[in-house]
């Protein structure tokens, strides 16, 4: 009787959820929905924001726009006047030479993590490509660029070959908008806001010239890398106006209607990559394949598909002397979104010399050696009722065959109390409950409901983990 008592509180829990949250619009495509099956399993992707800004230790593009932001200020000897800053820092394309490119490194690294697929900033709002784009010279590939002698030259070519080849999905982060583009900010008009600079109704040509642009960019990303598994779109303030949702602050400025016809682009898309996943960020409909929470982790499980993006240190591109989160901070963030039906994207800003800071390589060894222990309990896995109970979180197999308790530490190394209770999860008589990491069997009790673990002095003393110890229920 209890268990028809937890699955109705489910349902209106899930109904609540429901209405609190943007209606989510469901792929219909069956190789779509394969793909999404497969990307929800994979629950640890990386993320890697990469431009010529590492050269400043600055955040990525923000400081080109003209808004009075607490991320869009501008620092150093050209901040004074917008516009030598500008000019500024769009010649650091001069300089710009990564020699220390190693995307095997970071694929080995990533991989030892436990890590499933990987999102790279092909080109950022600022609008220089990290890609050999024919719709622009404003990429790394051109002979402005110091680093385009170098055999590795097109860096996404490279890190999508590599990823791939050692069992990664990929994707290719785009943005809509394109600050160095003559099409979306006009030189004609100064920049006033992130938003395009002339009302597209007003000069139609010129908006088609842009939507155009973007088209042909996404189309060579999709026809001559491979085989791409995302395509992840940022920028959603190019959007039809129709969509702008009134209730949330960022979307109040957006004053002008920039379809760029996300229905052509997709389906060009998935011509050339059937079964593409498509992230149009904040822009509910049929292109928001996930949803993505920025710098957070939402409170509850959610009814759609989702990933949190989250930066390893406080900066999403490189800032020398960043503060990195511990390798418990990721790990138990890691259990809390998966345990709510999400994936996490953790990004690492790779510096101006090409490689990660010393401490994201160390991070992701700590991070993998929990990994190799317990990743069992992370990938191919589903939420399980009560999802989170105090410090303790669960999983389940896609199955239901296999439960999973993650019991999380206030300290890198977990202490196990004799007994561990958790209430309203009933087990069945013939179970076998193990901790993770060793191969004996536990003893519980099952009373009223709850289920204590007994865990023996000798476990206790001799059981060494970090982070989170996690018991697996047979």
């Amino acid at each position: 009787m209890k268990y028809l008592t937890i699955t109705a509180i489910a349902l209106v829990f899930f109904l609540t959820v429901s209405a609190q949250h943007k209606k989510y619009v469901a792929p219909t495509d069956t190789a779509v929905l394969n793909s999404l099956d497969k990307w929800q399993d994979m629950k640890f992707g990386l993320f890697m924001h990469w431009g010529t800004y590492s050269q400043w230790g600055i955040v990525e593009s923000w400081s080109i726009c003209p808004e009075d932001e607490g991320w869009t200020q501008r620092k150093g000897p050209y901040s004074k006047n917008y516009f030598e800053y500008v000019k500024a820092y769009e010649n650091l394309q001069t300089t710009f030479n990564p020699v220390k490119f190693n995307p095997e490194k970071w694929a080995v690294a990533a991989k030892e993590a436990g890590m499933k697929y990987v999102i790279f900033t092909t080109k950022h709002h600022d609008g220089f490509c990290m890609f050999d784009t024919k719709q622009t010279d404003y990429k790394i590939t051109d002979v402005k660029t110091p680093f385009s002698t170098d055999p590795r030259g097109n860096v996404t070519k490279e890190i999508f070959n590599t990823f791939r080849k050692d069992g990664f999905s990929v994707g290719a982060y785009f943005s809509k908008p394109d600050w160095h583009s003559d099409d979306y900010w006009w030189p004609y008009f100064p920049p006033k806001d992130r938003n395009v600079n002339y009302d597209p109704a007003k000069y139609p040509e010129r908006w088609q010239a842009f939507k155009d642009f973007t088209y042909n960019q996404i189309k060579e990303l999709m026809s001559e890398y491979g085989k791409v598994d995302i395509l992840w779109l940022d920028g959603g303030w190019v959007r039809p106006l129709e969509t702008v949702d009134k209730s949330v602050e960022w979307q109040r400025g957006i004053k002008t209607n920039q379809d760029i016809d996300m229905k052509r682009i997709a389906e060009m898309a998935r011509s050339y990559q059937p079964g593409l996943l498509i992230v149009d960020r904040t822009v509910t409909g049929p292109y928001e394949n996930y949803t993505t929470p920025e710098q957070e982790i939402p409170h509850e499980l959610l009814p759609y598909p989702w990933e949190s993006c989250i930066t390893m240190g406080n900066s999403w591109s490189y800032v020398p002397g960043d503060h990195y989160k511990s390798a418990m901070k990721i790990v138990q963030m890691l259990i809390s979104i998966v345990s709510r039906g999400g994936n996490l994207l953790l990004n690492i800003g790779p510096g101006p010399d090409g490689d990660w800071d010393p401490i994201a390589y160390s991070r992701l060894q700590e991070i993998g050696a929990w990994m190799k222990v317990n990743g069992e309990a992370i990938h191919g896995s589903k939420p399980l009722i009560p999802y989170e109970q105090g410090n303790t979180h669960f999983t389940q197999s896609k199955d239901g065959k296999t439960k999973y308790i993650f019991y999380l530490s206030e300290q890198d190394e977990v202490k196990l109390p004799a007994e561990i209770v958790i209430k309203n999860f009933p087990v069945t008589k013939k179970s076998k409950i193990r901790l993770l990491g060793t191969g004996a069997n536990l003893k519980w009790k099952s009373e009223n409901d709850n289920t204590t673990i007994l865990i023996p002095s000798l476990v206790q003393t001799k059981w060494k983990g970090k982070y989170a110890a996690v018991f697996k229920i047979d």
